[in-house]
């Protein structure tokens, strides 16, 4: 008589096969666990190497492929119109702050924002693609990935034109530094012509005796002068800058068609494949320095 206890054959061979069945599932469920924490490793190590409230070209550039998927996760993308809104407010905002030179335009049907200047372009696309050539390429991209993500704030409102046409743009800054630096001078000049001026009275015996240092009072008086001198250079050269830069900078305006609204020659025609219609354009243009 057989024993209760014992299986049969065919039993243990059911057995057997259901264990095999459950290894691959296991060491699946394992090697996903195992990902899961290499991920979070990874994802962590990002969060501590780059500093995404200040995300710009350099650190994309950095990035590898792993940290890119671990640092922005693809199931929360932003995208669409609300991307495009993002994208738009974020860029005024670095224009109005002078961190990019860029004319900026918000277009809506069909919907795209289109960024250029007068050293290149990029077209932003709802799916947060983008294209485009130059520095303002190298500035777009770092800005669409960052308004992608839920977690970063975009400022709500933003300047319609924070700068002036072109021919109000005046001619420098920092006046008030250039009119001490010329008290200063000035000073300097009265005190070294004093010096000198007792320097030849003493020679003439008008003041002194025979102890006064007469080369003394020369040496501190042509060092006051020429320290003087070395001011007032400094002032006219910072005028000088300045006239260039504000009359660059004008150019630069020109250039975007700030004053006549034409955009430059390696600007792409839109066309409703990559944006629509060129002539609609739905929201005001921002320059920015």
């Amino acid at each position: 008589m057989a024993d209760s206890d014992s299986t049969s054959p065919e039993a243990d061979a059911d057995t057997d096969s259901d264990a095999d069945r459950s290894r691959p599932a296991q060491a699946a469920s394992e090697g996903r666990e195992t990902d899961d924490l290499d991920t979070e490793a990874l994802r962590k190590q990002v969060e501590e190497k780059y500093d995404f409230d200040d995300f710009g070209p350099a650190d994309m550039a950095e990035m590898t492929a792993e940290e890119w998927d671990v640092a922005f996760d693809e199931d929360s993308w932003i995208t669409g119109d609300e991307l495009l809104d993002r994208v738009a407010r974020d860029l005024r905002n670095r224009v109005s702050t002078r961190d990019v030179f860029a004319r900026v335009e918000r277009h809506q049907n069909p919907p795209r924002v289109l960024a250029y200047s007068d050293e290149g372009y990029a077209i932003v696309y709802p799916d947060g693609s983008v294209e485009g050539e130059g520095t303002v390429l190298r500035d777009v991209k770092p800005t669409v990935a960052l308004c992608s993500m839920d977690s970063y704030d975009v400022p709500e409102s933003v300047p319609d034109n924070p700068l002036p046409e072109p021919e109000a743009v005046p001619e420098g800054g920092g006046e008030l530094g250039n009119r001490m630096l010329q008290v200063i001078a000035g000073a300097q000049l009265l005190a070294g012509l004093g010096l000198l001026a007792g320097g030849v009275l003493a020679v003439a015996g008008v003041v002194g005796g025979p102890g006064a240092n007469v080369v003394a009072l020369f040496v501190a008086g042509l060092a006051f002068v020429g320290i003087a001198l070395v001011l007032f250079f400094t002032v006219a050269n910072a005028r000088l800058s300045d006239k260039f830069r504000a009359e660059e900078y004008r150019d630069r305006l020109r250039a975007v068609g700030l004053e006549d609204g034409e955009r430059p020659d390696f600007v792409p025609e839109l066309t409703p494949q990559n944006g629509g219609d060129e002539t609609e354009r739905d929201e005001p243009d921002e320059a920015g320095a």
